[in-house]
């Protein structure tokens, strides 16, 4: 458990330094230029990745059950986390209408995944991961949209629905990989079977 709850704390205070201390990151690309800077945050993220994937399985080896969901949760996990797929993959390709909609995808389904994901799981490791993944993306979501206003920032261009057919060819593509193949090699949960 201590793995995973180093590599969420790495991960999650990595992906917040935009949204609570932007002054400082820019000061810190300034200093370190943008190269440098993309690095030591890329290590950082991965390292997070990393331990928070080796935590959850070593953390599965030994479950604490708060509660049993039932088979179906399975599934129904499944087929939300086809829609997170699409929004997170809309928030890297500019243009879309989902990203010019919501202007921040990557959160919108970010929460969407890891609420799936406490419906089909009930282990106190299962809460700590996806509890703080659904904690950290609806705070993001509400700290960038009040930033956006307090701005004034415009919402991202829409460039029409060639782009819109790439964002959802790339997201179902993406669910297919994550879903049928992926899952069961990082995880070792097949979520369809």
């Amino acid at each position: 458990m201590e793995l995973l709850i180093a590599g969420l704390t790495l991960f999650i205070s990595g992906h917040s330094i935009r949204l609570i201390a932007p002054q400082w990151r820019l000061q810190q690309i300034q200093k370190l230029g943008d190269k440098r800077w993309k690095l030591l945050f890329s290590m950082i993220a991965a390292t997070g990745l990393a331990l928070m994937i080796i935590g959850y399985n070593s953390a599965r080896k030994h479950p604490h059950w708060l509660w049993l969901p039932p088979l179906w949760t399975r599934h129904l996990a499944a087929l939300l986390t086809l829609p997170a797929t699409v929004l997170i993959i809309a928030s890297q390709i500019p243009g879309n209408r989902l990203q010019s909609t919501l202007r921040h995808p990557m959160y919108a389904g970010l929460a969407l995944w890891a609420m799936a994901h406490l419906l089909a799981n009930g282990g106190v490791h299962d809460l700590i991961f996806f509890g703080a993944l659904l904690l950290w993306s609806v705070s993001g979501l509400w700290i960038s949209v009040q930033r956006d206003r307090r701005l004034n920032n415009p919402a991202p261009a829409y460039l029409g629905l060639q782009r819109d057919l790439l964002t959802l060819g790339a997201g179902l593509a993406g669910w297919i990989v994550l879903t049928l193949w992926l899952h069961a090699l990082l995880i070792g949960v097949a979520p369809l079977a």
